[in-house]
C-alpha cells in the first residue's frame, strides 16, 4: 500500500502520523488499549489490516498494549539502532507502519517468550460481538 506523506497526514491524527510514519513512540500508561483485554482483534490504526488477537494479549505491565504473537504474514521485524541500542522494529506488512517493538527472553512466561510491545496509537480494536 503506497500513499504518500500528504494522504497520510489527512487521514491519520497528527498522533498517530508521529507514531504509525515518523516512528515515534507514545508515553508508557497513556495509551487507550493498554488496559484492555475484551475478546476482539487490533488492526493497524493505519490500514486497518489484522493483526493480533486478543487471546495472544497479556498484561506485561509495561505501559503498552503486549501480545506474545502476531497474525502470521502481517507484520514485518527489522534492526532499529535508532535509540543506542539494537531492537526488533515491528511494522504493518501491508502498509510499512510503525507499530512498535518485540522483545525476547524476558520471563513473562507466554507461549513464545516474547512481547510485542505496541503503541495503542498504532491500534484500531474491533471488540468480538
Amino acid at each position: 500500500m503506497q500513499k504518500s506523506d500528504d494522504e497520510w497526514r489527512e487521514e491519520l491524527t497528527p498522533e498517530q502520523y508521529r507514531v504509525l510514519r515518523e516512528k515515534g513512540t507514545e508515553p508508557a500508561f497513556s495509551g487507550e488499549y493498554d488496559s484492555v483485554f475484551d475478546p476482539g482483534d487490533y488492526r493497524c490504526g493505519a490500514c486497518g489490516t489484522k493483526l493480533f488477537e486478543s487471546d495472544k494479549k497479556f498484561d506485561a505491565h509495561c505501559g503498552w498494549p503486549s501480545f506474545y504473537d502476531a497474525i502470521p504474514g502481517t507484520v514485518v521485524l527489522s534492526t532499529d539502532d535508532s535509540a543506542g541500542m539494537s531492537r526488533t522494529e515491528v511494522t504493518c506488512a501491508t502498509c510499512d507502519s510503525h507499530l512498535g517493538h518485540v522483545f525476547a527472553g524476558e520471563g513473562h512466561g507466554t507461549p513464545t517468550d516474547q512481547r510485542y510491545c505496541i503503541n495503542s496509537l498504532s491500534l484500531k480494536f474491533e471488540q468480538k460481538k
